[in-house]
């Protein structure tokens, strides 16, 4: 199956580490810069685990999240690695709220107290019998993310086509089916003014709210 989803799995270089700390730079270039295509695998590499392995358009792993079978969790948070396992977000679903929501910390959140809240994403609410395309509004927590607006999650996260829009309709990020390969294998598109570390963690965050159950990650011990 992994030389289905990419070529490169077996022997994919290590990329360039990417730090949180290169976000906002990377977004500073955002005018300049082509969005980033990646391939998305709805399981881990590492054996006896579940969790997320995603691989750059030259089939090199680019991040990954990876969690292992347990009867509790030590806690509830999931981490966003690097390829060389070093956290960049901890996506963390927000306790004692109304609506069902996460917040997308800076790093690894768990490791302490005083981690910077970046985007909190929230589940849609339908009332009556209204249409809507929402599925779920992002909102930035932090003045370091050149974010000045919330955005609005449209279409279908179990069809596997779903975009991440700002105020003007403009997509800044989308989920969208890849084909012969099921859907736990998907391609998401990232613009630089988002990053692809965020729109990945959006997508993590998006995953436990519509999964959830038995099949939820937060269920499970992750390994940081």
């Amino acid at each position: 199956m992994a030389a289905r989803v990419h070529p490169n799995v077996a022997a994919a270089p290590r990329p360039p580490c990417i730090t949180t700390t290169s976000i906002v730079s990377q977004q500073q270039q955002q005018e300049e810069e082509p969005p980033v295509v990646l391939t998305v695998w709805r399981k881990s590499l590492l054996f006896n685990c579940h969790g997320f392995t995603v691989f750059d358009a030259k089939g090199n792993l680019a991040f990954r999240l990876d969690c292992y079978d347990a009867t509790s969790s030590r806690r509830a948070d999931l981490v966003l690695m690097d390829a060389a396992g070093k956290p960049l977000l901890t996506i963390r679903r927000k306790r004692l709220s109304l609506y069902d929501s996460w917040i997308i910390y800076d790093g690894d959140g768990a490791a302490t107290a005083t981690a910077t809240p970046l985007l909190s994403v929230r589940r849609h609410l339908r009332f009556g019998l209204r249409a809507s395309k929402a599925i779920a509004h992002v909102t930035p927590l932090s003045s370091s993310l050149p974010l000045p607006e919330a955005y609005v999650v449209e279409g279908s996260y179990g069809r596997r086509s779903c975009a991440v829009r700002d105020a003007r309709g403009d997509a800044v990020a989308e989920v969208r089916r890849k084909e012969s390969v099921g859907d736990d294998v998907f391609r998401l598109v990232a613009q630089p003014r988002l990053g692809a570390p965020l729109a990945m963690a959006i997508v993590i965050a998006i995953d436990e709210m519509l999964r959830g159950g038995s099949s939820s990650l937060l269920r499970r011990t992750c390994s940081a």
